[in-house]
């Protein structure tokens, strides 16, 4: 038995939005897996959406975004559609709040902890803490505990320079000044390409989570088309700077170089009365 004669049989809520998509797809005689193949969106995400199950989605961004998408495809108001997504999302948070509410009385002793044993369970936590600190400090970082009176430093000539402050400078100073950028998704199915001011590819794929990029460094006007760029995490150097943006939408043409990126990042912090950082 196919598919669509299955979805028939009663399982799927009616008068939703998922059972109204699906309509609108058989319609116009479309499958699972060509609207799969043609919004990018997997399979098994559609039919959650079709049963209705918006709050089972990775997020409320993937079901609104999701749900946009697929209105798009088959010819429904992509705005009325995302406005009734939003309405049962919130529906179904009810339900949740309240089932969570319900399932603990305040007003049952048998379900509060008797105030001797909170006093107790409290003292016993924080002896622990004690111990723990003082066993840590003896034990395992002798050197946090009060300073010698002698200054174990002195014997080193007066401008002669310590080994190990040098390294750790020269190590801060590497990190600080590298302009190697890196792409890293958070997530599956993350689409992404990068091209140069030319318009030549330097890569372009469908990321899973934990897939990342390096900017090439040679690469001449580096630049990121993508639909999730929430999705990707951005380092300069090592160090992190924020994405280009936090919400579902497309960017393109956007530049990818570490002078652009660092020059975001401080628009933001400046933006957000975050003091801004000078690495240089």
């Amino acid at each position: 038995m196919s598919e669509d004669s299955n979805e028939t049989n009663g399982n799927l809520p009616l008068g939703g939005v998922g059972e109204r998509l699906r309509e609108k797809r058989l319609a116009k005689g479309m499958e699972l897996d060509q609207i799969a193949a043609e919004t990018r969106i997997p399979q098994r995400h559609l039919v959650t959406i079709e049963e209705g199950n918006f709050a089972d989605l990775p997020s409320r961004t993937y079901a609104i975004g999701f749900a946009r998408t697929y209105a798009r495809i088959v010819g429904d108001d992509e705005a009325e559609i995302v406005t009734l997504v939003r309405e049962e999302l919130a529906s179904a948070n009810e339900m949740q709040e309240g089932t969570r509410a319900a399932s603990f009385e305040p007003g049952d002793p048998a379900k509060v902890p008797s105030r001797g044993l909170a006093l107790v369970s409290g003292l016993a936590a924080v002896l622990l803490l004690v111990g723990g600190y003082t066993f840590y400090t003896t034990y395992f970082a002798p050197g946090l505990g009060p300073a010698p009176l002698q200054d174990n430093n002195a014997q080193i000539a007066e401008g002669e320079a310590d080994p190990q402050s040098d390294t750790a400078q020269t190590a801060q100073t590497a990190i600080a000044t590298s302009d190697e950028v890196i792409f890293t998704s958070e997530e599956d199915g993350t689409w992404v390409k990068f091209y140069d001011a030319s318009g030549a590819r330097l890569f372009e794929a469908q990321m899973a989570a934990g897939d990342s990029f390096t900017i090439p460094a040679d690469a001449e006007g580096p630049q990121i088309w993508t639909g999730r760029p929430h999705a990707l995490a951005i380092t300069i150097g090592g160090v992190s700077v924020p994405k280009l943006s936090e919400d579902d939408e497309v960017i393109k043409d956007v530049a990818v170089t570490a002078e652009a990126l660092r020059t975001r990042a401080d628009t933001a912090a400046v933006s957000s009365g975050t003091p801004v950082v000078d690495e240089s």
